[in-house]
């Protein structure tokens, strides 16, 4: 009898236990932090090519620039003889009716022990400002589904706008990951 006694104040105790915790937890309390995801962030430089001859094509009828097709070196500091980490590529036609094309992208590619894949970027609109932001619309390997903006800033003027550095701040969230790529 006392044994039945002692069992049932046992079992009494771990109920007890077990409710005040669900009404006093803070984690049953904690709202789920769903558009709270950390921003990513990563700057770069857009180099003008190592070589004499540019794979920067501006192709033109009368001297005036109608789209511009490009490979460019991507580093990790303002210097052209900064660590390469990868490359950017891409199209642009800065015509006003092509403005919102989907045409205008830019790819970021990275290939480092510690970043691998691309960043898709398109431009909404396109001016011949030293300031421009752009649209991350996903990405591949490091950057899956990669959402964000890049704000693209001309560092030094060059000769004109083909031969220019840019640097490259990259702001970047993950949808449905726990965890971002560590930076």
């Amino acid at each position: 009898m006392l044994s039945r006694i002692i069992f049932c104040l046992a079992v009494l105790s771990a109920i007890l236990v077990v409710v005040l915790l669900a009404l006093f937890s803070p984690a049953a309390h904690k709202k789920p932090a769903t558009s709270a995801r950390p921003w990513f962030a990563l700057s770069l430089y857009i180099q003008q090519p190592h070589v004499a001859t540019t794979k920067f094509q501006p192709t033109a009828a009368d001297g005036v620039a109608g789209a511009f097709i490009f490979h460019r070196t991507l580093t990790e500091g303002p210097d052209n003889t900064s660590q390469v980490v990868g490359k950017a590529q891409g199209f642009i036609i800065p015509i006003d009716h092509f403005a919102h094309s989907i045409f205008n992208v830019i790819y970021l590619t990275f290939d480092t022990p510690k970043y691998s894949g691309s960043v898709g970027l398109q431009a909404k609109s396109v001016a011949h400002k030293n300031t421009q932001e752009l649209s991350v619309v996903g990405g591949t390997g490091s950057f899956a589904f990669a959402r964000g903006i890049a704000v693209f800033l001309q560092t030094n003027k060059g000769t004109d706008e083909v031969h220019a550095t840019y640097r490259v701040k990259l702001h970047l969230r993950f949808p449905n990951r726990s965890q971002t790529i560590s930076g």
